[in-house]
This record gives structure tokens, C-alpha cells and sequence, in this order.
């Protein structure tokens, strides 16, 4: 049950500290899903509040104490959310003092530092590849029938996923609806150009965020892949070079906008 209660300041102040009830968690996620632009500055103070608590629980590695206490001054300041900028560049001159010294205590005043790697991509961008794979199994046997008729307002109204608007000129070849961990997901196979294919995986992964478009190599596969409130997407290739497919993708999000 929700109440009828205006989403306040104060909401997202607590939202981003973790100390709201479920019900209300809800009720600012709703709201937070029809602001993006909210939305994304919310994901900014979480990354930040994220980063910040990170150093502070690193125990493997030695901080001095003044860094420490200000970093735990400006986590407090920032579970006040300001609107101006004053504090996330605050927050980031910290994580740079704390890295110098921790790099100075490690190796030295001349040491090298650590490459970290990137994190491995969500679990919904695999589902993405696994299905594009799919797709090109299916179009390969002459017993399995493509399915052309594509009825975006029947998709959204099915399985509540909103697909982004297709340029002009790009056929859709299929459209099929997979099951996943959180419902059903869609894919659309596009011919934007004669003989190329491309992938759309629409999914709702079962978490809300804002992530701009980021790039997934599986073999000969490419992914580019984003997700905008509740819903997550992800464009998969064989053929298109790497930024080709992301701009592709930047050009596609901003059509849910």
C-alpha cells in the first residue's frame, strides 16, 4: 500500500542514506522513475556515498586517521544533499588524498600504482548475448518462422518494458519475448542496413538505476548496454565496430527520455 504523501526533499535525502521503509522506498522509486533527470543525480550521490564508505571500510591497506575522519565528515554533509556541486568535489578531493597516502604507504613516494579492473557487466547483459545467439540459431532453421508483427504499445502493455523509437529505415526481422529472472524480457532483431543484423534486449533486471551506455565484449559478440529506472537494455552486434554500436545506443536511449 502506498500512501499519498509528496515525495519531499527530505525523502531523498533518506533514501539516499538507506533509512526509509520499503513502502516509501517504493513510493520514491516511482517517483524517481518518471524524473530521470532526479533520478540521475540521485545515482551521483549514491556512487558517491558508495565510494566514500569503501575507503572507509578498507582495512586492508593503511589511511591515516585525519583522512579518515574527513571522509566521515563528508559522508554526514552528504547524506544532507545539497543541490550545488560543492560537496561531490569535496567528496572527490578526499578519495584522492586517502589514494595518495594509501599509495605512499604501500609503495612508496615513487611506487606505481595499481591497475583496478572494471567490474564484470550485469547479469541481464549475458541474457542479452545468450539471446542474440538465439536469434541466430532460429534464423538458420527454416522450422522456426520469424515473427515481424511488432506492436510496441502491446509489448509495454505485456510486460510493462518501454522500447525505445527505431530510426527510420530499420525493419524489424522478429520479435520474441524470452523469460528472465524478474519476468519477460524482449528482443527485437533489426536490419538497420540490408544484410546487417542487430539485437535490441529489453528487461526489467530487477533494480532501478541510471547507467549510460557501456560497451560488453563476449568473443565475437559486442554488447552496448545501458539502463534508465527499472528497465535495462542492451544492444548486441557482430559486425559493427565498438563506438559505432555505442553511439548507436547513446542514439537510442535518449529516445525513453
Amino acid at each position: 500500500m502506498t500512501s499519498n504523501d509528496p515525495i519531499l526533499e527530505t525523502d531523498l535525502n533518506a533514501y539516499v542514506d538507506d533509512q526509509l521503509a520499503v513502502g516509501r522506498r517504493i513510493e520514491v522509486e516511482a517517483y524517481l522513475s518518471e524524473r530521470p533527470e532526479v533520478a540521475a543525480q540521485i545515482m551521483k550521490d549514491l556512487r558517491v556515498r558508495d565510494e566514500l564508505r569503501l575507503a572507509l571500510a578498507d582495512h586492508r591497506t593503511v589511511t591515516r586517521q585525519e583522512t579518515r575522519e574527513a571522509a566521515r565528515l563528508l559522508e554526514r554533509a552528504l547524506s544532507h544533499r545539497r543541490v550545488f556541486s560543492v560537496f561531490r568535489r569535496a567528496a572527490a578531493i578526499a578519495l584522492f588524498i586517502a589514494a595518495g597516502w594509501v599509495a605512499h604507504a604501500a609503495l612508496g613516494p615513487f611506487g606505481a600504482t595499481q591497475v583496478v579492473a572494471s567490474t564484470p557487466p550485469p547479469a541481464f547483459v549475458e541474457e542479452a548475448v545468450r539471446a542474440h545467439r538465439t536469434t541466430l540459431l532460429r534464423d538458420s532453421m527454416t522450422s522456426q518462422p520469424e515473427i515481424e508483427t511488432f506492436d510496441p504499445a502491446e509489448i509495454r502493455s505485456a510486460t510493462a518494458i518501454v522500447l525505445p523509437d527505431l530510426p527510420k529505415g530499420w525493419t524489424v526481422i522478429d520479435t520474441q519475448v524470452f523469460p528472465s529472472a524478474y519476468g519477460p524480457s524482449v528482443e527485437l532483431v533489426l536490419e538497420p542496413a540490408k544484410g546487417e543484423r542487430l539485437s535490441l534486449f529489453a528487461v526489467r533486471p530487477g533494480s532501478f538505476a541510471v547507467q549510460h551506455v557501456l560497451l560488453f565484449h563476449a568473443d565475437n559478440a559486442r554488447a552496448a548496454y545501458w539502463q534508465i529506472g527499472d528497465a535495462a537494455y542492451a544492444l548486441v552486434s557482430e559486425s559493427r565496430k565498438a563506438d559505432d554500436l555505442a553511439d548507436t545506443a547513446r542514439d537510442l536511449s535518449r529516445t525513453l527520455y
